[in-house]
């Protein structure tokens, strides 16, 4: 049997042309900047709102607790801004057993 010539695949003449690798999506939706500027809007408009709705259920001259006589606050109340030890320390006292 007689061997056949194999015909190489080559380039053309001049070499091939650019390839395009580039994606050509299109731009969808709001930039991020403009996102973010609507989302700062909304949260403004959001407290301003709450500030007024706290302020019309605020009515001067109004008793806020609707009674006269004085309550004696809770001891949760008054150590609410302190360090959790001393509210504990408060209520339970030196517990040596525990």
């Amino acid at each position: 049997m007689a061997a056949s010539k194999v015909k190489q695949d080559m380039a053309p003449p001049g070499g091939y042309g650019p390839v395009d690798y580039r994606r050509n999506l299109p731009r969808r939706g709001l930039s991020g900047y403009s996102m973010f500027g609507i989302g700062v809007g909304m949260l403004m408009f959001g407290y301003w709102r709450l500030f007024r709705w706290n302020r019309e259920r605020s009515q001067v001259g109004e008793k806020m607790f609707h009674t006269d006589r004085w309550i004696t606050p809770l001891t949760d109340e008054l150590y609410n801004l302190r360090p959790r030890e001393e509210l504990i320390n408060k209520k339970f006292g030196f517990l040596w057993y525990v």
